[in-house]
């Protein structure tokens, strides 16, 4: 059953991915509801948390700009995750000279209110690249392993294996020891 609801979820996205490529932009504002928790999940995962949120307008920005070379509508999430990723990545790029992200990390955790999410945020983002956007969609978005697997393009057997792998990793950083 729920591979059938993954698959009706996967040709969903693809019919309104190729309504948006049309034109439509009824279309595109279904699908921004339904993929700005992958998106912001991704970016939670590689910038602070302050930035997460203008960074997901650009992503989505970028993703209505360009979404007429999508060749093929049924990758409309992972092709939104490369453009985030991406995203990710040149933010750091241009402000690497600035300041450094632990820095930035700490000094913002410092004067937050919700410390101890700021030191989980931090957490996840020293984990292997493999296990951080999963676990931001899982435990930051509350998306399942099957909607994850769905957004993303992982398998449902990836998906599983990388938030048990980034759960113990990340129980070790906070110095849980709960197996």
């Amino acid at each position: 059953m729920a591979v059938l609801t993954q698959f009706n979820s996967q040709a969903a996205d693809a019919a309104l991915a190729r309504s948006a490529k049309d034109g439509s932009r009824a279309a595109f504002g279904a699908l921004y509801e339904r993929y700005k928790p992958m998106v912001h999940a991704i970016l939670l995962a590689h910038v602070p948390y302050t930035d997460a949120e203008d960074l997901m307008q650009t992503v989505f920005m970028q993703a209505m700009q360009r979404l007429p070379g999508l060749r093929d509508a049924e990758a409309f999430g992972g092709w939104l995750a490369a453009i985030a990723r991406n995203l990710a990545f040149d933010y750091f790029r241009q402000r690497k000279n600035l300041v450094e992200i632990d820095k930035l990390d700490q000094s913002h955790a410092a004067r937050s209110h919700s410390y101890e999410a700021e030191v989980a945020l931090a957490a996840i983002r020293r984990l292997p690249e493999a296990y951080r956007e999963t676990l931001m969609l899982r435990l930051v978005e509350g998306m399942t392993g099957p909607e994850i697997a769905a957004r993303t393009g992982l398998t449902p057997d990836s998906v599983r294996v990388n938030l048990c792998r980034g759960m113990k990793l990340l129980r070790g950083q906070l110095g849980g020891s709960h197996e």
